[in-house]
């Protein structure tokens, strides 16, 4: 199963809700083209649910990298919420813990964004 991607809008935030694998091919792909549609179309404040994602590989977490790159550049914020220990663990070993900004509660999270 790849992933599945839900986008839904909570005030002036764009929500993507992540549910599957991230990985080399479709998953990293379908998640790298939702991303460039929603700077194409304006959108700056981006959160990134992964709560529901088993599993991200190397190429999956490219594609996170390539994204924030791509929606900071464009002046917009990309953040991310709820990852599993997994993930988690992923982006300590990775460092990459120290580029994105991570929340466990939704709620925080909107509210961080400026």
């Amino acid at each position: 199963m790849s992933v599945k991607l839900t986008i839904r809008q909570v005030g002036s935030v764009t929500v993507i809700d992540a549910a599957g694998r991230i990985t080399l091919g479709e998953g990293a792909s379908q998640f790298r083209d939702a991303i460039r549609d929603l700077v194409a179309k304006g959108d700056k404040k981006i959160l990134v649910n992964l709560s529901e994602v088993s599993y991200i590989d190397s190429s999956g977490i490219g594609e996170m990298v390539s994204s924030y790159t791509t929606v900071t550049n464009h002046g917009g914020q990309l953040k991310l919420l709820g990852l599993s220990k997994r993930v988690k663990d992923l982006l300590q070993i990775t460092k990459l813990y120290t580029v994105f900004e991570v929340f466990d509660d939704e709620a925080v999270a909107i509210r961080s964004f400026t």
